[in-house]
């Protein structure tokens, strides 16, 4: 057998890692929707999607958290309710929280990128966490304020401050349950 026939046979991803995937991505879509209103002026609902996410990307690591974003994210693209209170389609993805859902995926190569790099570093784990938290928020906020014809300053009044001690404990319960997770998962999953 020829190199390029042994490249061509060897799998993608192997039935262990799709399976991972799918129940990380699975997880993405029961939490996802899940959204609580804040009492504040805001079309963003406090959501468990971003837990969902940290979760997923700290069990699977960067490529495969990065597909069960994806996947999550065309799931609801076609009309499937994952997104938040239980919605689904393009209106969503173009409607003002779209650009916290293109964020999702920037928060999962970010994340992906630390949990690869320093395995079992529980402080560059969370530092990745944050700084992808901080993207998905820039993203986020930018899209707000285009859609809401606001000022940055407005938009980050409104789509993030209110949320940041919610993401903290968000944060601190990934880092606690994904490592408790991992360590369940064969070494060959991430």
């Amino acid at each position: 057998m020829n190199r390029s026939n042994e490249i061509a046979a060897k799998p993608i991803l192997t039935t262990r890692e799709m399976t991972a995937t799918a129940l990380m991505t699975a997880l993405i879509c029961a939490l996802g929707p899940i959204a609580f209103p804040i009492p504040v002026l805001s079309p963003v609902p406090i959501s468990l999607g971003t837990l969902a996410i940290y979760l997923a990307v700290y069990v699977l690591g960067m490529k495969k958290g990065i597909l069960s974003v994806v996947v999550y994210l065309l799931l609801g693209l076609v009309g499937l309710p994952v997104f938040t209170g239980f919605s689904g389609g393009p209106a969503k993805v173009i409607g003002p929280t779209g650009g916290y859902m293109i964020g999702y995926l920037f928060l999962a190569a970010i994340e992906g990128f630390f949990t690869d790099h320093f395995h079992g570093k529980q402080l560059m784990t969370a530092i990745g966490m944050v700084t992808g938290t901080a993207l998905l928020y820039l993203f986020g906020t930018l899209w707000l304020a285009f859609q809401m014809n606001l000022t940055f300053g407005a938009a980050l009044g409104a789509g993030v401050l209110p949320y940041l001690p919610g993401d903290t404990v968000k944060i601190i319960l990934a880092l606690i349950l994904g490592s408790a997770i991992r360590r369940r998962f064969p070494d060959h999953i991430y």
